[in-house]
């Protein structure tokens, strides 16, 4: 089994940042790609950033030049940095893991539960 676990949500006012962390962890051999999306209320669930085994990333335009994305591969962990933060990025934030391989030499994507993140005045 292979779970991610988010943690870092929480409510800021516009203007204001947000240091989201996801551990992954279980019986893992390698992470191809991690990465954050984010789904608002009545809207579909959407990339905001991720980043590649060999440290390349990609951002939703929405939020480049404020999110900053980091990764740690020996400990499985993904970061998200955000600064600058403005009403419209409240969502629930999923962390996401892409092509997992493990130790049993299955190659799975895997989801966390989610942490919601609230600007608002």
């Amino acid at each position: 089994q292979v779970q991610l676990v988010e943690s870092g949500g929480g409510s800021v006012q516009p203007g204001g940042s947000l240091r989201l962390s996801c551990a992954a962890s279980g019986s893992i051999f390698s992470i191809n790609a991690m990465g954050w999306y984010r789904q608002a209320p009545g809207k579909k669930r959407e990339l905001v950033a991720d980043i590649a085994s060999g440290g390349r990333t990609n951002y939703a335009d929405s939020v480049k030049a404020r999110f900053t994305i980091s990764r740690d591969s020996a400990r499985n962990t993904v970061h998200l940095q955000m600064n600058k933060l403005n009403p419209e990025d409240t969502a629930v934030y999923y962390c996401n893991a892409v092509d997992v391989l493990t130790i049993a030499r299955s190659r799975i994507d895997v989801w966390g539960q989610g942490t919601l993140v609230t600007v608002s005045s």
